[in-house]
């Protein structure tokens, strides 16, 4: 008798679970925000005309994405993140200063969700792929604030347990493009003076790593 009521319990939560998983997919719910925190590594500016180059910290990183369905396998993505860090110069020759810079992200590209039988119905490997800005702000009192051009690309998982709430994996490859004579690098102070106002033209790579919760409406 109790084999059987837990038999009949078991049909019954799942024949639940199997008309949620219909509400959500006939509900419309075609779009999510995704609250994410993780960390980003790498990242070096070399300097014009000299071996030094100011290299940045590992430090922690978070965010918000927002996506909305284009097709079947297809999502438009805006992304958005802030990461705060120091930069170093490696100079044998200078007391080593630290600058301590603010980094935001905001992009916008898509992600390509692929066949998601791979794995199972619950569980959606992406390629997400993002253009935009970069905008960068320094404490130091000879620093100024720029804008720079980056881009991004991200593999990662989606879990979708349930109608609403969902989980984001992914790791990410961000590319900062920095410009000449940027004023950003600089270290005023009664122990040193050192400012790189000619740095490379050259592109800032970081990695990043991430983890975020999904609501989709």
């Amino acid at each position: 008798m109790l084999f059987h009521r837990f038999v009949q319990t078991g049909i019954i939560l799942g024949a639940c679970l199997c008309s949620g998983v219909a509400v959500a997919q006939d509900a419309g719910l075609d779009s999510g925000f995704t609250l994410f925190g993780g960390g980003r590594t790498g990242g070096e500016v070399e300097i014009e005309e000299s071996s030094a180059a100011y290299k940045a910290d590992d430090s922690a990183s978070f965010g918000l994405i927002w996506n909305t369905e284009h097709s079947r396998n297809t999502e438009w993505e805006v992304y958005f993140s802030r990461q705060d860090t120091e930069f170093k110069l490696s100079d044998p020759l200078v007391v080593v200063p630290t600058i301590d810079l603010e980094m935001y992200t905001l992009q916008l590209g898509g992600t390509y969700i692929f066949d998601d039988r791979f794995i199972s119905d619950s569980v959606q490997p992406y390629l997400a792929m993002t253009v935009g800005g970069t905008h960068v702000k320094s404490d130091a009192d000879a620093g100024d604030s720029d804008t720079f051009f980056s881009g991004s690309i991200g593999l990662g998982l989606k879990f979708r347990p349930g109608e609403r709430l969902g989980f984001r994996l992914e790791g990410r490859v961000h590319g900062l493009l920095v410009k000449e004579s940027s004023k950003l690098f600089c270290s005023v102070g009664p122990e040193e003076n050192v400012c790189a106002v000619e740095v490379k033209g050259d592109m800032l790579g970081q990695f990043e790593a991430f983890a975020g919760v999904t609501y989709r409406f």
